[in-house]
């Protein structure tokens, strides 16, 4: 991805980007699939055809971030209803969650995702129910709250969503003891990306994009914008 990166910005914008240094090509490459994950997940200029599940093609390109709910791996509850999310959360999918009420066989229930200032709880059609097996949840900083009748509790959250790819970098190319991110972190060796290699040359377009629409005029950032919306809605 390095040596396309350099080939497609170099060919379009004259050498002028060549200075680029690894962490930089690493940086705009992790800007770059985001960008494009978020296109996937959450389309908002897009929307005519792209978004996750909308079509077999964008759901593939995403399959190895997307995490199935496993109820073999349950998330237990850290204090009254509140769930932890995983750390390498990034959006929801979907949520099951084991329901149990004294003398009563547990249940396997479907989580409803509310807005915050909906008062579903007080209302006897969305209230959460044991016996109809449905469980309000609403998210809350990096954990989510499950609620109940009063009558069960929730005891193991089974939670479906799209997880962070790992961070795709070169660093052995920089230095053989890598280098330090701002965060403190070291990254030594290399990281290939996670997706598959027929998404990789939209994730370049998306970083040649980011370069040289920081570095270029507008003008010039107007033509390689309207290129590559053409290019992705293709």
């Amino acid at each position: 991805m390095h040596y396309d990166f350099k080939k497609k910005l170099n060919k379009v914008d004259s050498q002028q980007y060549k200075n680029l240094r690894v962490p930089e090509i690493d940086w705009v490459l992790n800007e770059a699939l985001s960008v494009f994950i978020e296109l996937i997940t959450h389309p908002r200029k897009f929307t005519t055809h792209l978004g996750f599940e909308r079509t077999q093609r964008t759901t593939d390109d995403i399959r190895p971030l997307v995490v199935p709910i496993d109820h073999s791996l349950g998330i237990a509850t850290v204090g009254n209803g509140v769930f932890a999310l995983p750390s390498d959360y990034r959006h929801f999918n979907a949520a099951e969650v084991k329901m149990s009420r004294t003398g009563c066989t547990d249940k396997i229930g479907r989580v409803f995702i509310r807005q915050q200032d909906d008062e579903f709880e007080n209302s006897p059609f969305d209230r959460s129910s044991f016996e109809w097996k449905t469980v309000n949840g609403i998210f809350s900083g990096t954990t989510m709250k499950l609620f109940d009748d009063d009558t069960f509790t929730n005891e193991e959250l089974y939670l479906g969503y799209i997880k962070n790819p790992v961070y795709i970098h070169n660093a052995e190319a920089f230095n053989v003891a890598g280098y330090n991110m701002p965060n403190g972190d070291t990254l030594t060796g290399s990281v290939d990306c996670e997706l598959p290699d027929h998404t990789h040359r939209e994730i370049l377009d998306i970083a040649v994009l980011i370069t040289t629409g920081e570095i270029e005029n507008q003008l010039g950032y107007q033509f390689k914008e309207r290129k590559f919306d053409l290019n992705i809605n293709n």
